[in-house]
C-alpha cells in the first residue's frame, strides 16, 4: 500500500462511520504561543476540544501534516522523522471508548489487514483519584485480543493533558505494531523497541481544576493520532521509515550527488537520511510561509537546512543540491498539497540562499578552527562548543579534524557548555510562552478579534495583497504576521489605527454564519481556502464584523474564533511595533488598552 492508498482509506472508512473530512492545517499553529510548529493532529482542534462547536460538526477526519524537532538526535533511525503525516479522527462530545476502539480495531484487522498476532495494546494503570481503565481492556478483549497483549502503563504512557495548567484530558490507549524478523512474543513488553507505537486513542473524559482535582466531564471527546509513515511500514512489512517510496526516491538522488552507495557503510546509511529527512521538513515548512533566520520557527528550519548540508559536505556532495532533492518532495507530495507545486519557485530560492550562506560560514569556521588550535595546539571543549554554536559545526565534525592533527576533544567540557546553552534557552522558552495553549479568556478573545480588525485595516491601507501569514496572541498583546514586500511607514501605521479604533467606536457586532467554499468567496471572506474544501462540498465558519442594514462589512474572514459579540467593548487599539520577519513578511504587534 502507498501512502495514498493509506490517506484514502482511512478518510473513506471514517467518512463511512459518518465523519466530515476536514483538510490539513499549516504547520503553523494559529493562536498558540506554547509550541513553534504543530506536532500533533489534535492541536489546531484544540479550541472545539474545549468546548466550541465545530463548523463541521461533532465527527471529524482529517491527515494531519506535523513537524518535532524535540527527537532531530534520534532522526536516522527507523522510526523518527522530523515532518509526518498524522491520520486523525475525532469525536467531539459524541461517540467515545465503544465506538472508537471498535472502529480502530475494525479499520486495522479489516481495511489494512494487519494480523492481530502482530498486534499490541496498552491501557491506562490508574492512580489515586483516577481509576484503572478497565473498560478499554475489556473492549480490546472482547474483540479477540489475547490478555498477555493488554499491558497497563502509568501517566507517562497512557494519559493526556491538560493541555495547560488546567482543562480537559484523560487516560489513552495506544496500538502497537510488531516490527521484529521473527514472530512477536505472546506477552507484549514495552521495553522491547521492536514494538512500534502506530495509534493513540485518547479519551477525554476528565476536567482538571485549579485545584488540582478531576471532575468527569458530562460530555467526553475522543482524540486520535495515527502516523502515516509508521502505519505503511507496519502494512508493507518494512523495517524502517526510509524503506517507504518517499525517502528512497530521495535517498537514490543523495547516491547519484555523491556517488556513493546507500548501504556502503552505517555512517553512510545515517547521513543519506537525515540529508533526506531535513530536506523534506524544510521544503514543507518554507511552504507554509517560514524562511530561514535566527529566532523561533525560522531559526528551526535554518538548522534543519545546515545539518543537511554538513552532512552532504560529509558525502562529497557540492553546492546547490538541497533545491534539487526538493524537486523531488515537490513531486511526491504535491498531489496531496497542491500549494507546494504553486510555492515551487520560492522554496527552491530559499533553499539555494541558504545553502550558499552556510557555504560561506562553513569556510569562515575551517579558519576559526585552525586559529584555535594554532594558539595552544589543541581544541578544548569550550572550544569546540564555540564552534558548534556560532559556526554550526556538529562535534563530531570538530572531533574528526582534531584527530587527524593528533588530538582528542574533551567531550564532558563541551556538554557542560553545552547544558548550560540549554539551561538558558529552556528559561527563555518558558517564559517566552508562559502565556498557555490557545485559552479562550475575555483578553485573549478581544485580541484575537482585533486581529481581524487590524488585516481588515492593513488590506485597506496597503492594498489587496495583504494576508495573514501567522499569528500569535498572549493575554497581553497580538502578533501578527502578514505579506508585504517592504516596511510600513509611520503614517501608514497611523492610518491603520484609526481605521481600527473608528470601527471600535462604531460598536459594530460580530456574527458568523456556515458558508460552502463558493457562497464565502462569493460574499468575499477571506482566509486560507484549501483544495479539499472543493473536492469535499465542506462549509466553513464565516464571521463578519458589521455590515448591518445594507452596509458593506468592515471584516469578513474563515476562522475557528474565539471572537466577541460587539467589538464595541475592545478598547483603544495601538500598534507598538512594525518589524521584518522573512522576505515578504512583515510583523505588527499591538495591544488593546482601556479606552
Amino acid at each position: 500500500m502507498t501512502p495514498n492508498e493509506l490517506r484514502q482509506s482511512y478518510l473513506d472508512f471514517f467518512s463511512q462511520k459518518e465523519h466530515t473530512v476536514i483538510p490539513s492545517a499549516s504547520l503553523v499553529p494559529e493562536n498558540d504561543p506554547t509550541v513553534l510548529f504543530i506536532t500533533a493532529g489534535m492541536q489546531p482542534l484544540v479550541p472545539f476540544l474545549l468546548g466550541e462547536a465545530h463548523p463541521s460538526g461533532h465527527r471529524l477526519v482529517d491527515v494531519q501534516k506535523c513537524i518535532r524537532t524535540g527527537d532531530v538526535d534520534e532522526v536516522g533511525d527507523n522510526t523518527h522523522l522530523t515532518f509526518f503525516e498524522m491520520l486523525g479522527n475525532w469525536s467531539l462530545q459524541d461517540y467515545f471508548k465503544n465506538d472508537s476502539i471498535t472502529w480502530s480495531f475494525e479499520f486495522l484487522t479489516k481495511v489494512l489487514n494487519l494480523p492481530l498476532e502482530k498486534l499490541a495494546f496498552t491501557v491506562f494503570v490508574g492512580e489515586v483519584g483516577i481509576p484503572r481503565d478497565e473498560e478499554s481492556a475489556k473492549l480490546w478483549m472482547s474483540l479477540g485480543v489475547p490478555e498477555n497483549r493488554v499491558a497497563y502503563l502509568g501517566r507517562e504512557d497512557n494519559w493526556w493533558g491538560p493541555a495547560g495548567q488546567t482543562g480537559p484530558c484523560g487516560p489513552d490507549t495506544e496500538i502497537f505494531y510488531w516490527t521484529g524478523s521473527k514472530a512477536a512474543p505472546e506477552v507484549y513488553d514495552p521495553s522491547d523497541k521492536r514494538w512500534v507505537e502506530i495509534w493513540n486513542n485518547v479519551f477525554m473524559q476528565y476536567n482538571k481544576i485549579e485545584a488540582g482535582k478531576y471532575e468527569l466531564l458530562p460530555k467526553p471527546n475522543v482524540d486520535t493520532g495515527m502516523g502515516l509513515e509508521r502505519t505503511i511500514v507496519a502494512i508493507n512489512g518494512l523495517e524502517s521509515v526510509y524503506e517507504i517510496d518517499y525517502f528512497q526516491n530521495l535517498i537514490k538522488e543523495i547516491e547519484r550527488l555523491s556517488g556513493k552507495s546507500y548501504q556502503e557503510s552505517e555512517e553512510t546509511v545515517r547521513a543519506m537520511r537525515i540529508i533526506a529527512d531535513h530536506t523534506r521538513a524544510a521544503t514543507v515548512i518554507i511552504n507554509d510561509g517560514i524562511m530561514p533566520s535566527n529566532k523561533d520557527r525560522g531559526y528551526i528550519l535554518r538548522r534543519l537546512i545546515r545539518r543537511a548540508v554538513r552532512y552532504g559536505r560529509g558525502l562529497g556532495i557540492k553546492d546547490g543540491f538541497l533545491s534539487e532533492l526538493a524537486k523531488i518532495v515537490v513531486n511526491d507530495l504535491g498531489e496531496v498539497y497542491s500549494d507546494l507545486v504553486k510555492n515551487q519557485p520560492c522554496i527552491f530560492e530559499a533553499l539555494t540562499a541558504e545553502e550558499n550562506k552556510f557555504s560561506k560560514t562553513l569556510e569562515k569556521g575551517l579558519k576559526e578552527f585552525e586559529k584555535m588550535f594554532s594558539q595552544d595546539q589543541k581544541i578544548d571543549g569550550a572550544e569546540a562548543f564555540i564552534l558548534y554554536s556560532t559556526y554550526g559545526f556538529p562535534l563530531e565534525l570538530t572531533e574528526e579534524m582534531a584527530r587527524d592533527k593528533g588530538q582528542a576533544i574533551d567531550r564532558k567540557a563541551f556538554e557542560i557548555e553545552f547544558k548550560k546553552h540549554q539551561d538558558l534557552s529552556r528559561a527563555g522558552a518558558e517564559q517566552k510562552f508562559a502565556g498557555g495553549l490557545a485559552d479562550s479568556s475575555e483578553a485573549t478573545t478581544k485580541l484575537h478579534t482585533a486581529t481581524h480588525l487590524l488585516q481588515a485595516a492593513l488590506r485597506q491601507v496597503l492594498g489587496p495583497h495583504i494576508f495573514q501569514r501567522g499569528s500569535n496572541i498572549t493575554a497581553e498583546r497580538l502578533r501578527f504576521d502578514f505579506s508585504h514586500p517592504e516596511k510600513v511607514t509611520a503614517e501608514q501605521l497611523r492610518q491603520v489605527e484609526d481605521i481600527v479604533n473608528n470601527a471600535i467606536e462604531k460598536k459594530l457586532p460580530v456574527c458568523f454564519e456556515m458558508l460552502d467554499l463558493a457562497e464565502a468567496k462569493a460574499r468575499g471572506a477571506i482566509g486560507v481556502f484549501e483544495d479539499k474544501y472543493e473536492k469535499l462540498g465542506g462549509q466553513l465558519k464565516v464571521y463578519t464584523i458589521g455590515g448591518q442594514a445594507g452596509e458593506d462589512p468592515h471584516s469578513r474572514e474563515v476562522c475557528g474564533g474565539p471572537h466577541v459579540e460587539n467589538i464595541g467593548n475592545l478598547g483603544r487599539f495601538k500598534i507598538i511595533k512594525e518589524e521584518a520577519v522573512s522576505a515578504g513578511v512583515r510583523r505588527i504587534k499591538a495591544v488593546l488598552e482601556p479606552s
